[in-house]
């Protein structure tokens, strides 16, 4: 894998991802993945990854997996843990 300068011409006009739970703490890092639910960069730190059942036919992957791997950021963790506590009660 090349990694490339932003003097690079092949990187004009692109931008890197960072975390946004980092950016809360004024730190600066490249995300890894996508939260599923806002969309945000999150970093390995800050990423939950959560197993998804998944409806219908597997994909092209193992035949007897039923799930798929969710990523959260922090805040959109800890939202769903308050909506899970708060609709059980």
């Amino acid at each position: 894998m090349s990694h490339r300068t932003a003097a690079d011409p092949m990187r004009q006009g692109k931008r890197d991802v960072h975390c946004s739970d980092c950016a809360t703490e004024s730190t600066v890092t490249p995300a890894v993945a996508v939260c599923d639910r806002c969309g945000c960069g999150v970093c390995g730190r800050h990423a939950h990854v959560l197993g998804r059942p998944v409806d219908g036919p597997v994909g092209a992957g193992c035949p007897e997996c039923r799930l798929t791997q969710r990523v959260t950021c922090g805040v959109c963790h800890a939202a769903e843990a308050f909506e899970h506590v708060r609709c059980a009660g």
